[in-house]
């Protein structure tokens, strides 16, 4: 009876149920402590890059584990200024508490835009969560392109932004210059596409984040930081946004192409422990040409613009005379 109820729960179905309009979807029916097989393993990574975000519950595996998952979406990198373990580098550990306060995640961006070739994807595991607090916010950076209006699409298409790692630089004092200028070699100011387009499902992506961005090329300062401040402000649109409430055990995955997340910092001095591996990406590229409407079909439908005075509405008793 157990070896039955064993092959029962090998061949079940992975359910994946949609959790917003534009982003994010749990999957259930999936043990990672066990190998995916290839069916398996295509309908998560087809949940993946619709959904954009997807959420695994309840997965008791491994940091070994976690990398063999993500590994079977690509190479795993290796952050340059984050703390990584001794002996597996691809390995973040996020451990913040009263003596380690939470710093940086506070903020909405896309994980090392720095890069010329920012990660594909990003795993996150809850290994220590609070009570109350510490939630991730996501926002589907292709939603909110979608949700522009045709004139301002037009008026981005084309532009960069450039990227630099400019967080950590307050991290390099005097006498650490030389490795500052190392790094500034290794990692030069990339110029990446304002709308990048989706390598898998060809969405268009509004691809700057407050983070790492530091202005559009031939723009003026004042132009630039106008245009950036208004982009930013997109990822802010609740309708866009997927709030994921951890719990131990919970395993979350999204797509660094098409996505900014946000994680709260509302649980000091509560401890929060997070396992964190990201799989290497390729170089953005852009929407090729000159500009055209977009058709690439996508999830939800965003509500079209009303011009000023002309919202229906019910008709008044005068309206009938």
């Amino acid at each position: 009876m157990a070896a039955s109820a064993a092959v029962l729960q090998s061949e079940a179905e992975i359910r994946v149920r949609p959790i917003n309009g534009f982003i994010g979807a749990e999957i259930e029916g999936v043990d990672l402590r066990r190998p995916l097989s290839p069916a398996q393993f295509k309908v998560i990574h087809d949940a993946f890059v619709n959904y954009e975000v997807i959420v695994l519950r309840d997965q008791d595996i491994t940091v070994d584990q976690q990398m063999a998952f993500g590994a079977l979406f690509g190479e795993l990198s290796i952050h340059p200024f984050s703390p990584n373990l001794p002996d597996k580098p691809e390995v973040i550990i996020l451990d913040y508490s009263a003596d380690n306060p939470p710093a940086l995640t506070d903020i909405w961006h896309v994980d090392e835009t720095f890069r010329e070739t920012p990660p594909m994807a990003t795993i996150l595991r809850g290994k220590v969560v609070p009570e109350a607090g510490g939630d991730t916010l996501f926002a589907s950076m292709s939603a909110a392109y979608r949700g522009l209006s045709e004139r301002m699409k037009q008026h981005i298409h084309g532009l960069e932004a450039q990227h630099d790692f400019k967080p950590w630089r307050p991290l390099f004092g005097h006498s650490d210059r030389a490795k500052l200028r190392k790094l500034e070699d290794e990692f030069p100011n990339p110029w990446h596409p304002v709308v990048r387009v989706h390598p898998v499902t060809g969405r268009r992506v509004l691809y700057v984040n407050r983070q790492f961005c530091t202005r559009i090329k031939d723009l003026k300062p004042d132009e630039s930081d106008a245009l950036l401040e208004f982009l930013y402000r997109q990822a802010t649109i609740p309708e866009v946004q997927l709030r994921v409430k951890w719990q131990p055990n919970t395993l979350v995955m999204w797509d660094n192409r098409s996505v900014q997340h946000y994680a709260s910092h509302d649980y000091y001095p509560a401890r929060r422990t997070m396992e964190r591996v990201t799989v290497k990406g390729d170089k953005p590229q852009g929407v090729t040409g000159a500009y055209t409407v977009d058709t690439v079909p996508a999830n939800g439908t965003v509500k079209p613009a009303i011009a000023e005075g002309t919202r229906p509405g019910p008709k008044r008793a005068f309206d009938r005379y």
